[in-house]
This record gives structure tokens, sequence and C-alpha cells, in this order.
């Protein structure tokens, strides 16, 4: 996996079913954007709120829609091991790599812990690359992942990488040149791309992708040919895109119902997170116009698809 790779949302209709229809149509519009992947049932798609059996369906419907030259990965984690277990056998013949991020609530407390909670799932899909999930701020596993990974290549036959989110620059620039940079680590914290290029990060899994893939893209590319002082100027308009729907819903929620003004109504999101309505997207943009972010969203964006 490499550049931009959207962490999806889960779909839904008014009465909180399932909106699978939408699906090939959300991986047409991710693919026409220069995203190279989708993250499916993560924490941006709301897996702590889906039943086994809705992730299930989740990512059977984006295999069947899964554009050409597009990387699938599902997150496969869970409290129950034995639910995630049953995730990665479904998803073996499905996906190009499953993900797990460790229990959150019964926390593990030692790498030994985590390593054997994570050797068992990968052995339900031993074929299939596996990568950890590192996401402290919201599991509590706060380990550091480059002990994690001198273990896992150990233990682990099929561990590939990392979808590491936090910002750690050492653990994290380590876990990149680790055994001369043979795993695959993903920088996962959205505001801070433009701090994981001086690391040297390459790949990237993110909730914004779905919304601002051009104005990342530009990042990357003032970085690489050395307008330093521009890219961060634009990585701030990402910020500020965060942290507007933030303010005023919640980002998860917000995020999703942002959508809508790419053509997708992503439909309404489940507890804890709310669901925009159509005057707080106008006010929304009315705060991004200010600062010149309609300009960076991603194609198909128009404020008619809110009338």
């Amino acid at each position: 996996m490499k550049n931009l790779i959207a962490a999806t949302y889960a779909p839904m209709l008014e009465n909180g079913d399932l909106n699978l229809d939408i699906i090939p149509s959300y991986a047409l519009f991710l693919k026409s954007n220069l995203i190279e992947g989708a993250f499916v049932n993560g924490s941006t798609g709301d897996f702590v709120s889906l039943s086994t059996v809705e992730r299930k369906k989740l990512i059977t419907a984006w295999a069947k829609a899964k554009p050409n030259n597009f990387f699938l990965t599902n997150h496969v984690g869970h409290t129950n091991i034995n639910e995630a277990k049953e995730l990665a056998a479904h998803s073996k013949d499905l996906v190009d790599a499953i993900c797990v991020l460790p229990p959150y609530y019964f926390k593990p407390k030692t790498i030994e812990s985590l390593l054997h909670y994570c050797s068992e799932i990968a052995l339900s899909a031993p074929n299939t690359p596996f990568y950890y999930y590192h996401i402290p701020v919201l599991t509590g596993a706060e380990f550091s992942m480059i002990d994690f990974m001198k273990l896992a290549v150990e233990q682990i036959p099929n561990f590939s990488g990392i979808k590491y989110s936090q910002y750690n620059p050492t653990d994290f620039g380590k876990c990149l040149h680790f055994d001369q940079g043979s795993k695959n680590i993903l920088f996962g914290v959205d505001e801070q791309l433009v701090d994981s290029l001086p690391l040297g990060a390459t790949g990237w899994v993110g909730s914004t992708y779905n919304h601002l893939a051009p104005l990342y893209y530009q990042i990357i590319s003032n970085f690489r040919n050395g307008e330093i002082r521009e890219a961060k100027r634009l990585q701030q308009k990402a910020v500020f895109f965060v942290k507007t729907l933030d303010k005023l819903n919640g980002f998860n929620g917000a995020g999703k119902s942002f959508m809508r003004l790419f053509g997708l109504d992503m439909g309404p999101s489940r507890y804890p997170h709310k669901t925009m309505s159509n005057e707080q997207l106008t006010l929304a943009l009315q705060m991004m116009q200010s600062k010149e972010l309609t300009t960076c969203f991603n194609s198909s964006f128009s404020e008619k698809h809110l009338h």
C-alpha cells in the first residue's frame, strides 16, 4: 500500500440498515480521485457499532465493487478474539490484506499478550498479508512499535506492516527503516501528514482522504519539490477542515455527513456519532470558504447536492 488510502464510511439507509448499493459508486469516486485503496471497517467506518454480520456484508460488497489496481484492506479486530478470527477467515479470499487493533476494554498488558492475540487472528488467514493497527489514543495499548515489530517478524509469518495512527516520530521512523524497510508502515494521522514526509513515509491511511485528496497530493508534491513552507501552509487547511467539522458536530459523524456534498449520501451515523443537517453543512461550508478550502475538495463536490 502506497500513497493515499481512504478509511471508508459505513453507508446506511435512513432506517439504519446498511446501504450496500452505494458501494460501487463510492469505490469509483475514490478511484477517480487517485485514492489507491480502501481501509474498510475501521474507526472511520464505525466498526464498534456494527455487528459481525454487518462487517462481513460490508467487506463482501467492497470486494465485489473493487476497481482494478485498488488495494482493499479489512479491519477485523474485535474485543472477542473468536469474532476477530471469524472475520479474518471470512476475509481471506476477498481482500488484499487484513488489519487488527487490539482489544480496547480489557487491554493487553504486555507485548507478548498482544502478539498472542495478533498471531491467533493472523493464523485464520495465513496467506493474507497481516497488518497491526496502532491507535493508542483509542485502544490504550501504548507499546513501542519497533519492539513489537522485532517480535512480530518471528512469530507472525504473514506480518506485513503497521497502520501507525500516532505521531511518535522516533518510533515511527525506526519502524519505517526496520529490516531495510521491508515492512509497509502507513502513517495514520491526517492532520500531520506533512510531518511524516521528512521521516520517509510513502503511504497514508485516513478519513479525510475521502474529501481532500487533491490537497494532500499537493502537500506531498510541494514537500518533494522543496517547497516546505507551502506544504505546511496547505496542511493547515486540512487541520481547519477537521477542526471545523469537529466543532460543529463531532468529526466522525460530520465527516460522514459531508460526503453528501460529493453526491454520496452515506446516511445517518450510529450512536454516539451525530448526523449533520443540511443547515449545519451550509454553515461549515461558509466557514471553509473563508479559508479558500472549497477549491481543495475531491472531484464532484457541489453545494447543489444539499438541495
